[in-house]
């Protein structure tokens, strides 16, 4: 769990297949163990091989990782300081508040699995997500480090 210091975050979208799963990824390994970050989704479905392959590229390896269920985490009482959903706004308003002093936060990030064309051009577009997550999670470290 680490010190007592650790700010814990739950990333939620749709199916928990992709952008929840790289947000999950890049705060884990780049806040320094400050944070203790989870994901989940509303309807969780299977890991997005578009995404897998992009983590891969980058340095990440998610292909282990299972989806999960946002509604697991909330009926066992975890708690968080942050919530942060990824997913579109119509999407995000189902996702159930939690107790407790957290911090609901709002990135909408395009759906990978919502990609038309070749496979490189999925491909293209899933690293353009992950691109977006990953500099939108530096932004959190940081503005959250001077908090």
């Amino acid at each position: 769990m680490g010190n007592n210091n650790t700010k814990k975050v739950l990333f939620v979208c749709i199916h928990n297949s992709a952008r929840s799963q790289m947000a999950e990824k890049f705060l884990n390994e780049l806040g320094n163990g400050r944070y203790k970050a989870e994901s989940a989704g509303i309807e969780p479905g299977k890991l997005n091989p578009y995404v897998i392959a992009v983590m891969k590229e980058a340095g990440y390896d998610i292909s282990h990782h299972a989806t999960k269920s946002v509604f697991d985490f909330y009926e066992k009482g975890s708690l968080y300081d942050y919530v942060v959903t990824v997913c579109d706004t119509e999407a995000a308003e189902k996702c159930p508040m939690f107790p407790g002093k957290v911090a609901r936060l709002h990135w909408g990030f395009p759906d990978p699995s919502s990609a038309q064309g070749s496979e490189e051009e999925k491909l293209q577009f899933a690293r353009t997500v992950r691109d977006s997550i990953k500099i939108q999670i530096q932004e959190f470290i940081d503005a959250d480090s001077k908090n």
